[in-house]
């Protein structure tokens, strides 16, 4: 080998961590426990599972953008709350209130997809859905984009501030 041992273990580090996802998929996200003789209900069911994954990741790096929260962890921690909608004056205000001891780390990332959802909905007329899309993507991976939107453009840099 002709790497140090400090890269050495940082690429075992790596290679631990690209596994990770898989692990997350299959033993919390139920991805290893579906199986019938019909391949394509099979392909259905696991494509359904991944785009799942992929919204909850989303949505979840969009409330805490410098970490993976998996699902064993976040999951509870977003699903341990009552939500009441009211409608006055035409406008829908939706309140969740938290039962979860941790509480106030949801409430922060709530309140962050919150203020960045309202920030899209504002400019959202003159975007075309390509570019939300490449906005919310660029939000929700700020952290390995280096806070640079995807495919930027005038209209998407106006749009997150």
């Amino acid at each position: 080998m002709q790497d140090e041992v400090l890269a050495i273990a940082q690429h075992y580090r790596d290679r631990g961590d690209s596994e990770n996802n898989f692990d997350e998929l299959k033993n919390q996200w139920g991805w290893a426990g579906f199986t019938t003789h019909d391949r394509k209900l099979c392909q259905v069911m696991a494509r359904i599972t991944a785009l799942i994954y992929n919204w909850w990741t989303i949505f979840m790096r969009l409330g805490i953008p410098e970490k993976h929260a998996e699902a064993i962890t976040s999951r509870p921690l977003a699903l341990h709350g009552i939500a009441r909608r009211t409608r006055h004056a035409n406008q829908t205000t939706v309140e969740v209130t938290s039962t979860h001891s941790k509480a106030q780390v949801i409430a922060e990332a709530l309140t962050k997809v919150s203020g960045f959802l309202k920030r899209i909905k504002a400019t959202a007329e003159q975007l075309a859905q390509p570019e939300r899309w490449r906005l919310i993507l660029s939000a929700a991976f700020q952290h390995f984009l280096g806070g640079r939107i995807l495919g930027s453009t005038s209209r998407l840099a106006n749009a997150t501030g």
